[in-house]
């Protein structure tokens, strides 16, 4: 059994579902999905798809940082958008977030997305 344990923390938003904000398991971490929601109010943040995927990366990188690591930990992305032809946009904010090497990544258009959110973003961080 692999030595696993939840990591939560108060800079990501905090939610009543069933699923922990990351799970770390023999040293890598699985960010659970995160849309554009400021953890201190509990609302999407208003803009457009950048100032939403800025949002999305700082909660990840809140429960990345909980877990001992940072972004520069990320060794795969998954990013999910309503619109591919936010893709570009996306790109833009993401790229300010993830430095000289940037993880392995996916980008798939979703039909829909919780509370009907342009980006959500998922990840998995190697932090120890």
């Amino acid at each position: 059994m692999a030595d696993k344990r939840a990591i939560s923390t108060s800079g990501a938003p905090q939610n009543d579902n069933p699923y922990s904000q990351g799970v770390l398991a023999d040293g890598f971490l699985f960010v659970s999905g995160f849309g554009p929601v400021d953890p201190e109010t509990g609302e999407d943040v208003d803009g457009d798809v950048r100032a939403q995927t800025h949002r999305v990366m700082d909660n990840l990188a809140a429960v990345v940082r909980e877990a001992g690591g940072s972004l520069d930990d990320l060794v795969k992305v998954t990013v999910y958008v309503t619109d591919m032809d936010d893709y570009d946009a996306v790109n833009e904010a993401y790229a300010e977030h993830v430095g000289d090497t940037p993880p392995a990544r996916v980008c798939i258009e979703a039909a829909r997305l919780p509370d009907d959110v342009r980006v959500e973003i998922d990840a998995v961080a190697k932090v120890a």
